[in-house]
């Protein structure tokens, strides 16, 4: 009986472990600048598409651009085909590491249009238009 217990209790454990390792942390140019991500951890990052930013290597699948949150801007690299919805003023959230001053990117998700984005993107990129005093660009709306 108490092998049983301890064995349950080991594979408690290597799941709360693998789950803790898998979990990725969304984090906004703002919250990166400021220290709020480990520069190790893997995390999300979520805004927009900074507008004139995008730049691809001419023969290569390689790109960067820069997302911001309407406070700040955090240049990402990124090695891959992007996805068909991906564009300059849309909402990416990007899966990846610090490496400097710059965010490199494993995965990229766009969205659908400029009205949706992730809500926790969406509650983020709020705040910084209040904070500034300005209107959310095209009405954007979290997502339910």
């Amino acid at each position: 009986m108490v092998g049983l217990v301890a064995a349950a209790g080991v594979a408690t454990a290597l799941v709360a472990t693998a789950l803790q390792r898998n979990v990725a942390y969304l984090y906004t140019p703002s919250e990166i600048l400021r220290g709020e991500a480990s520069e190790r951890a893997r995390f999300r990052l979520g805004g927009m598409v900074a507008a004139g930013s995008f730049k691809r290597t001419q023969g290569t699948l390689d790109s960067q651009f820069r997302v911001t949150d309407g406070d700040a801007e955090l240049a990402v690299a990124y090695t891959g085909i992007l996805p068909d919805l991906f564009r300059e003023k849309q909402a990416v959230v990007a899966t990846g590491r610090m490496q400097g001053d710059t965010f490199v990117a494993e995965e990229i998700l766009a969205k659908h249009d400029e009205t949706y984005m992730p809500k926790e993107v969406a509650d983020k990129m709020g705040a910084a238009h209040k904070k500034h005093d300005v209107a959310a660009p095209g009405g954007a709306e979290p997502a339910r």
